[in-house]
């Protein structure tokens, strides 16, 4: 008697748990769908830039089975792969920025703010779904696109080393594409979503901040503090700073090979030297500042 009176308060507890940690992620989670909905630059823009890339790796490949200059060399097959992969970041940095600085200044532009903040949704889970996007979605999306063009490079590298007559085995052997993979991984998520995460979080502050010209109030005081400093010692380090903070030039690897691409099979990953670099907790924390502030300035915020 006494066990199963036990029980059911027990259910009704594990029950009641899973429906409040249910209640509370769902509105993060349909508030980052609704960002992928309201920006579809996000998906676009990399899948326009792979099937470019697709494009021009396919016409030179093919036209290199007549012509020697352009054709394929299976010695040193993984320098297209890496061009292509170091284009999908770029473009996932472009991306980022724009969306960034446009992310809180675009709501209060054309007032839907106040449509969203008639919803159960706080503003703090608004300001994190948006942050979600360049430190979070982009780089998974980005490895995702890289991975499935380079396999497609990949079948088009083989068809044209057969119609050549040469060894398509020994263009696999040299083009480790699962190692290349997981080095992209391992980049993208380290260099390109938590050392870059102090300029993403300061751009969605100022495009929570600024009434007009996001993109100048972001980058004046910027440019400020380097001119006095180079003015004052003749030095660019903060420039140098935040330049190797926004193209993800961290300790993230350290390499052996002249090649300087973060996919090369000769590239070694040091995940411990770059959790205990004093640098990204110092970029966290700044970000993390940045959030707070956003967080509160799109509480008293009203429409522009």
């Amino acid at each position: 008697m006494n066990t199963k009176s036990n029980v059911v308060p027990e259910s009704f507890e594990s029950s009641r748990t899973t429906h409040v940690a249910i209640s509370a992620t769902r509105p993060l989670y349909w508030s980052v769908r609704r960002e992928l909905w309201e920006n579809r630059s996000i998906y676009i823009a990399p899948l326009a830039v792979a099937a470019l890339a697709l494009f021009g790796f396919s016409l030179g490949s093919f036209v290199g089975i007549w012509e020697p200059p352009l054709r394929l060399d299976p010695m040193l097959p993984e320098v297209p792969f890496e061009m292509a992969a170091g284009l999908m970041m770029l473009t996932a940095i472009i991306v980022s920025v724009f969306y960034c600085l446009d992310a809180l200044h675009g709501e209060r532009r054309d007032r839907s703010i106040l449509f969203w903040k008639s919803l159960p949704v706080s503003d703090l889970t608004a300001v994190l779904s948006k942050a979600s996007i360049p430190l979070v979605v982009l780089p998974l999306l980005t490895f995702a696109i890289t991975v499935a063009m380079q396999w497609i490079m990949l079948l088009v590298s083989s068809v044209v080393v057969l119609a050549g007559g040469q060894s398509v085995a020994m263009l696999w052997t040299k083009l480790s594409v699962f190692q290349m993979w997981l080095l992209l991984l391992y980049h993208l998520l380290t260099a390109h979503a938590l050392w870059p995460a102090p300029i993403y979080c300061w751009l969605l502050l100022v495009s929570g901040w600024a009434r007009r010209a996001t993109f100048l109030w972001a980058v004046l005081p910027l440019v400020t503090i380097g001119g006095v400093e180079q003015i004052a010692f003749h030095t660019w380090h903060f420039a140098a700073l935040v330049g190797s903070r926004l193209i993800g030039d961290g300790p993230t690897v350290a390499s052996t090979s002249p090649n300087m691409f973060p996919t090369d099979p000769m590239t070694h990953i040091t995940p411990g030297h770059f959790l205990i670099s004093p640098g990204l907790w110092i970029g966290l924390a700044f970000a993390a500042a940045c959030l707070g502030a956003a967080v509160r300035l799109r509480r008293y915020r009203e429409p522009i």
